[in-house]
């Protein structure tokens, strides 16, 4: 990949950054109103990203797009009988989420903020992926 292509990446992840900032999607507040269902402002844009996800995967779908290097992009379905599997992850992220008061792209935006907290939960990240990584041939998938 030339150098070009990574700073056009760069750029749209400052421009994600920077929206994701301006409309206080990782305020930790925001997020506290949205769990303790006092706010609409976080469901309004979970939903909206819903939407967005909905459509661009039936515009992939309906026009057998191709990635960058001219492979046709595959969904695969979800298997139906691993619906506890889907139902225990969401939730054991959704804890996470509500504990933290970020899910994993705001931490970046927030670093990018100054809130240098936030390079805690980054390396924790990074050691559960790790980890992932290491112990994923060994669980049942």
């Amino acid at each position: 990949m030339k150098f070009t292509e990574y700073l056009k990446y760069l750029l749209i992840g400052l421009v994600f950054g920077f929206v994701l900032i301006k409309s206080e999607v990782v305020s930790w507040f925001r997020i506290q109103e949205m769990f303790r269902f006092d706010s609409i402002h976080m469901y309004g844009i979970i939903g909206l990203a819903i939407i967005v996800g909905i459509i661009s995967v039936q515009i992939i779908k309906r026009k057998n797009l191709k990635d960058v290097d001219g492979k046709a992009i595959t969904i695969p379905p979800k298997d139906a009988s691993q619906v506890t599997r889907y139902i225990l992850g969401g939730s054991i992220f959704g804890l996470g989420w509500a504990l933290l008061g970020a899910c994993p792209g705001p931490m970046f935006a927030l670093l990018g903020s100054g809130l240098t907290i936030m390079v805690i939960p980054i390396l924790a990240a990074l050691l559960g992926t790790y980890t992932y990584g290491i112990l994923r041939p060994k669980l049942p998938h």
